[in-house]
């Protein structure tokens, strides 16, 4: 603890800093500056405000135990230290997870692939009820939940399907999800009653504007070719050359788009997921050298990488990751994920502890 300690002082001397930053007038009349320092300062000041709190609590506790000697004092001293000991283990706990560095992408919107892999109709049937089950969540989140492009599967369900998501704390909390969810059931097509097991990926990346990726996408690395869209959509689509692909030519990475009427507006869309999609691939090359020195993170967010299982003859889904089992497939298939979730962020968050003592 120590350690953290240590850490926390040095917020704290930031925390004065920024005080005296955003009472400058010359930071004041500089809108840009003044929020960015305000928004920094309002990050750290629960750390700051606990640490105080901390520190209150240290002092009157020692003084406690200074009059346990004293007979006519020491039964006032057991009980208030009866009550003040247990509150400053309590937030001592909470420092740690407060100290914790903050992944800066957590308030970001989310771009989400979900795509069927091994199983033929089975897993493009499966996706979709993946897409289904995070279309609940995000309902019951009060997040916006659009489909932005989408390949129907033959059977139903979706070969692929990109939907962008936002709202508060997005990222933060679907973050884990991406890699390869296998399903055992059996599948509408079975008649002899046999469980199958088939696969969907679902990929998570963090939404950028222009701004935020500056300096990542180079425009002139970009190839854009316009086409006619074709299947759903009606004369207007077929008539105009309004669909749009766009390749980054430095990875190879493609998004083509043509679900918006207009070709401004599918140009839009398509930017969006190439900046996600081209960031997702330089942090995955990043995490890959990370991950060599250090076994300790919770998921890669490869799609490869197995994650889940989600058994329905036994009502059971299994997070691999952190040996998490919960016997309510049926609540979770339906948007009920808060268990899930929460575990898997008490286990990075405790990961990550464990780098920081």
């Amino acid at each position: 603890m120590d350690k953290i300690f240590a850490q926390i002082q040095n917020v704290v001397d930031r925390y004065d800093e920024l005080n005296e930053l955003l009472a400058d007038p010359d930071v004041a009349s500089d809108s840009g500056k003044y929020t960015r320092y305000a928004k920094e300062l309002g990050e750290i000041t629960p750390i700051v405000e606990n640490y105080r709190r901390y520190q209150q609590l240290t002092n009157e506790i020692n003084d406690d135990k200074e009059l346990l000697n004293d007979k006519e004092m020491a039964s006032l001293a057991k009980k208030e230290l009866s009550e003040l000991e247990p509150e400053q283990s309590e937030l001592s706990e909470k420092l740690k997870v407060l100290m914790i560095p903050k992944d800066p992408n957590d308030d970001k919107n989310i771009i989400m692939e979900i795509r069927g892999a091994a199983g033929g109709d089975e897993a493009n049937l499966f996706a979709g009820d993946l897409l289904n089950m995070y279309a609940h969540y995000a309902q019951s989140q009060n997040w916006s939940f659009e489909i932005v492009d989408q390949t129907v599967g033959e059977a139903g369900g979706f070969k692929e399907a990109v939907i962008n998501i936002s709202g508060e704390n997005v990222y933060s909390k679907l973050k884990f999800e991406s890699g390869a969810h296998r399903v055992q059931r059996v599948p509408v097509t079975e008649t002899q009653g046999r469980v199958h097991t088939s696969t969907a990926t679902v990929g998570v990346m963090p939404e950028f504007e222009d701004i935020d990726t500056e300096g990542l996408i180079d425009p002139k690395d970009v190839r854009e070719d316009v086409y006619r869209s074709s299947g759903a959509g009606g004369q207007h689509i077929n008539k105009t050359s309004s669909a749009v692909r766009l390749v980054h030519l430095p990875t190879g990475i493609k998004v083509e788009m043509q679900e918006q009427r207009s070709q401004q507006q599918n140009r839009s869309k398509a930017w969006q997921i190439l900046r996600s999609r081209v960031y997702d691939h330089f942090a995955q090359e990043n995490r890959e050298q990370y991950d060599q020195q250090r076994r300790t993170k919770i998921g890669s967010g490869d799609r490869s990488e197995r994650i889940r299982t989600y058994n329905f003859p036994q009502n059971r889904v299994t997070d691999h990751r952190i040996n998490f089992t919960l016997n309510k497939l049926d609540k979770v298939i339906n948007g009920d994920l808060e268990e899930i979730i929460d575990a898997l962020i008490i286990a990075d968050q405790t990961k990550r502890l464990e780098e920081m003592i």
